[in-house]
């Protein structure tokens, strides 16, 4: 597993060890969302906030290699039905150039988890074939 070394009773600001202040209380729905999943364990995290969390690249450090662990878990089940615009696939899969160079090792697993699955709807398929060609020199 590539999430064998996070701590998953701690959360993303322990992690990091970095306190992020309250946001202003008039910011967006989504800013104060982020600002409160930084504060939660990240084995309790659900599917969908780990989707929020890293499509505003927050603690990719510890999330992606949790996002792909769960991807690579679910992928055979996916692959009979078809994994039509998944979002926390589409988030991962549209992390930038820099997150994959500094980690190429994830950006292989991702490439191999992707190659199980068919049936992508055009969306997913238009977001692989662009991170295939943003990662290409590291697969």
């Amino acid at each position: 597993m590539l999430s064998a070394f996070v701590n998953k009773e701690r959360c993303v600001e322990e992690l990091e060890g970095a306190r992020w202040p309250d946001p202003p209380v008039e910011t967006t729905a989504l800013v104060r969302s982020v600002h409160a999943l930084r504060r939660c364990p990240v084995g309790q995290l659900s599917t969908e906030e780990l989707r929020r969390l890293i499509s505003q690249d927050v603690g990719l450090r510890w999330l992606l290699p949790m996002a792909l662990d769960r991807l690579r878990d679910t992928a055979p089940q996916e692959a009979e039905t078809g994994w039509y615009d998944d979002d926390l696939l589409s988030a991962v899969l549209t992390r930038k150039g820099e997150t994959w160079s500094a980690a190429p090792h994830l950006a292989r697993h991702l490439d191999e988890t992707v190659r199980m699955l068919t049936d992508l709807s055009p969306y997913i398929q238009r977001e692989m074939d662009e991170f295939r060609s943003t990662v290409a020199d590291l697969l």
